[in-house]
């Protein structure tokens, strides 16, 4: 909730007198509790219990990477709660189509075995542990293999040089959201944070089109 486009954001909506509530997941930045101790499952209980005890009425949801498949998870489970969403460089089903879609045969064998494996990072100091219990869990929560009813507005920025999360995700999701507006947003170049001057600009150029959507 420290990150660029959360502080962004926070200060975007406070000029304009707009609730905004941010928040760190479990095992996450400021959350207390271990990264490798938690799921996707976790995350999701983490996010409803913010959307239903700290918001009321209906919501604009964004989420980055991760956030951003939890914000479709959200959607799917709590359909009255959401009134519009942004994605950006959404990780739809990471766990199945990056961690154990990349992972060799031995750190598979190592993922059963010890049930976990430490895996380099591109965005820390140290490696990552990705556990079975990650994978596992993150199956019962895949978006990509159905079709997903969007009862809002759905915006999935997306940059085509995301080195983390293919834009082709964002391709796929649309294939997948049922709804009427949904739209992907490609930038060209862009990598996986979005958090140049020029893409706030969009990121808050597309809220202020959900918010005065209708």
């Amino acid at each position: 909730m420290t990150g660029s486009k959360a502080l962004f954001l926070d200060e975007w909506t406070a000029e304009r007198g707009i609730g905004f509530l941010r928040f760190d997941y479990t095992g996450h930045g400021q959350s207390s509790g271990k990264f490798e101790d938690g799921c996707i499952g976790d995350w999701l209980r983490d996010a409803a219990d913010a959307l239903t005890q700290l918001t009321g009425g209906p919501q604009i949801l964004v989420g980055s990477s991760m956030g951003g498949w939890i914000a479709l998870l959200l959607m799917r489970a709590m359909p009255q709660r959401v009134a519009g969403l942004i994605g950006i460089a959404a990780a739809a089903d990471f766990t199945e189509e990056t961690m154990w879609r990349n992972a060799t045969l031995a750190q598979r064998r190592a993922l059963y075995a010890q049930g976990h494996v430490a895996v380099p990072s591109d965005y820390d100091d140290g490696p990552y542990i990705i556990t079975r219990k990650l994978i596992e869990d993150g199956r019962k929560h895949l978006v990509l293999q159905s079709p997903l009813h969007a009862p809002c507005p759905v915006r999935l920025l997306h940059g085509t040089a995301d080195d983390a999360v293919p834009y082709e995700t964002a391709l796929r999701l649309i294939d997948h959201i049922e709804g009427n507006d949904v739209r992907s947003i490609l930038l060209r170049g862009a990598d996986h944070r979005l958090s140049n001057p020029a893409e706030l600009a969009l990121l808050a150029e597309t809220l202020d089109g959900l918010l005065s959507y209708g």
